[in-house]
């Protein structure tokens, strides 16, 4: 059944309106350049409002953070820096309530 469907030719259209738009179509061709027309200059009006960097007026608070720090390691708090290794695995399973 499928193959009967595939294999039959439909005759070509070849009419007097073969190939011819509607006005219709160039009413929504003229709507979609008008709306692109309005999108950019939208966006170019947000854009005009960006500050040129992004750099923070003053990082000393980042800078002071980001000192002898690796990106992605969590450093261990002042009181717990101190301790040995074992104390503070300690401290981490009373603190979490295990046993």
């Amino acid at each position: 059944m499928i193959i009967t469907l595939l294999a039959q030719t439909n005759p070509a259209p070849t009419g007097p309106e073969f190939g011819k738009a509607s006005p219709l179509g160039l009413v929504i061709v003229l709507l979609l350049l008008v709306g692109t027309v309005l999108l950019v200059w939208n966006m170019n009006k947000h854009i005009k409002k960006l500050p040129a960097t992004f750099s923070p007026e003053h990082p000393e608070p980042d800078q002071a953070a980001d000192e002898g720090t690796d990106p992605g390691v969590v450093q261990p708090e002042a009181e717990d820096a101190a301790a040995e290794p074992s104390e503070r695995s300690l401290k981490k399973n009373e603190s979490s309530g295990a046993s």
